[in-house]
Parts: structure tokens; C-alpha cells; sequence
């Protein structure tokens, strides 16, 4: 896709313009304290960041308070080790997130997560390594989180379990996980994003869809496609990409802090 001259009649070098510009003011900490982010921000080692990341990023829906109280709960439980939890919690452990509720995911729900976690990581280093396993033939990221999804829900599981976790096979637009890859790849020098995965490029990320981002991105000309699915993820990025082909999802914090913070 070739950069076109304008959208909805504004010329396309002062939507960047903008859109950087507004990327320096969201891309703070200041931006992290009322964000899912500040709980991987909580833990200082990788491993614990990555799964408490991943975990938080799942139930990363609704009232932005309400995921932290719930986030805080879910760590808490998990005594506040969570890579530790992980792969070392028996049965009975897990007993004590049966009553766990975050609007629809649940105890089966989290008790899965976790085993599908603990199943990873007995296998893998992190899951990035998944990941790029899933990438070797074509380099899509994309391809990429299909094969995570394979692999967590490689285990005995209730059918409820996988809508925890989008499949962008059928079409989700799968925010959070993009989200998450966001947080796990991206690295400036600016506090927010982590950057601790080193082996995933940044330029092949997506851009983490949802209402606000797409409403915002509609209001510039920048998607004409009406439903927050992934054509409408890849529609996006690709122009993104154009804007910045070696960062391009660092709009999220543009796009996202424009129609939640100004309500553009």
C-alpha cells in the first residue's frame, strides 16, 4: 500500500504530524498509573512482567479501575510470584481462583489460564520463543499468535476457556494480544512499553484495535472499514506502517489517547 497524498481531505504529512505529536504527550508515565500496564510495571524481572502482562492483558475489558482491582486480585493470589505460581502450584492451589470473576472470565476460566500457562512454560523459555516459532515460514506475527493459541489450549479444556483468547483465525481483531506484544517488543526511552522481547521486530506488530482507536481512526480517514475485526487491524496498520515503518504501533498511544482522553 502506497501512502496516500490525504485523508478525508487532510493532507497525509499533517495527520502524522499530529498523530506524533500526540504520541509524545500519551507515551509518558504519567500515562502508566491508571493503565492495565502499571501491574507487569509492578514486577521488575521479565519472566514476572511477561505472565503477569499476558494475564492482565486477558481480562483488560471494561472499567479501566475495575481491571486494576481485579489484576491486583488475580496477582494476589498468585502471592504475588507469578512466574513462581506458575509452574510450581498444584491442584489444590489452584482451588483458591475458583471464585474468581472479572465480568466473564471466571474461575474455570483463570485456573485454565493458568495451566495453559504452566504448559508453556515447560516447554519454552517464554512466549516469545512460541511465537517466532510460529512465524519461521511466512514472518507474520500474525501467524505468530496462531500458534500460541494452538499451543495454550493444547491441554483438556472447557470450550468457554478459548473465547478468553482471541482467534484471530475467524476474524478477531484480537486487541489485547496485540496490545500485549505492545507492551512485550516495543522499546523507547520513554518508560511505558518494556521492550524485553528482543527477537520480534517492532515493524511487524498490529495495531491494537478497539473502539476508541477505530473511531478515531475513522474521524481521520485513516479506516474505512466498519467492523473492529482483523482486516480492519491489518487496514490500519498498513497505513501506519507507512507512517512510521519501523515503530508503526506507537499510534496506539495517539489513537487510543485521543478518543478516551479528548474524546476526539
Amino acid at each position: 500500500m502506497s501512502l496516500k497524498l490525504s485523508y478525508n481531505g487532510i493532507p497525509a504529512t499533517e495527520i502524522k504530524a499530529f498523530l506524533e505529536e500526540k504520541y509524545l504527550q500519551f507515551n509518558s508515565p504519567s500515562f502508566i498509573e491508571c493503565d492495565p500496564i502499571s501491574i507487569p510495571h509492578s514486577f521488575n524481572d521479565s519472566k514476572n512482567r511477561e505472565i503477569s502482562g499476558f494475564l492482565i492483558a486477558a481480562i483488560a475489558w471494561g472499567r479501566r479501575d475495575l481491571i486494576l482491582r481485579s489484576g491486583r486480585l488475580m496477582l494476589e493470589l498468585m502471592d504475588n510470584s507469578p512466574y513462581e505460581f506458575i509452574v510450581s502450584a498444584n491442584e489444590n492451589e489452584l482451588l483458591r481462583f475458583s471464585r474468581f470473576v472479572h465480568r466473564t472470565f471466571n474461575g474455570s476460566d483463570c485456573i485454565y489460564f493458568i495451566k495453559g500457562l504452566s504448559y508453556i512454560y515447560s516447554n519454552f523459555d517464554s512466549m516469545e520463543d512460541v511465537i517466532l516459532q510460529g512465524m519461521k515460514d511466512t514472518g507474520l506475527v500474525k501467524d505468530g499468535l496462531m500458534h500460541l493459541r494452538s499451543l495454550f489450549f493444547s491441554l483438556p479444556h472447557e470450550r468457554r476457556n478459548e473465547k478468553h483468547f482471541a482467534d484471530i483465525t475467524g476474524g478477531a481483531a484480537g486487541k489485547r494480544l496485540n496490545m500485549f506484544l505492545r507492551w512485550m517488543v516495543r522499546r523507547d526511552n520513554f518508560g511505558v512499553d518494556f521492550g524485553i522481547w528482543k527477537k520480534i521486530n517492532p515493524a511487524s506488530l498490529y495495531i491494537p484495535l478497539d473502539l476508541h482507536s477505530g473511531n478515531t481512526a475513522r474521524k481521520l480517514g485513516l479506516l474505512t472499514r466498519k467492523m473492529n475485526d482483523w482486516k480492519a487491524v491489518e487496514e490500519l496498520t498498513a497505513i501506519l506502517r507507512e507512517f512510521d515503518p519501523e515503530d508503526p504501533v506507537k499510534y496506539d498511544f495517539a489513537l487510543f489517547g485521543l478518543g478516551v482522553n479528548e474524546k476526539f
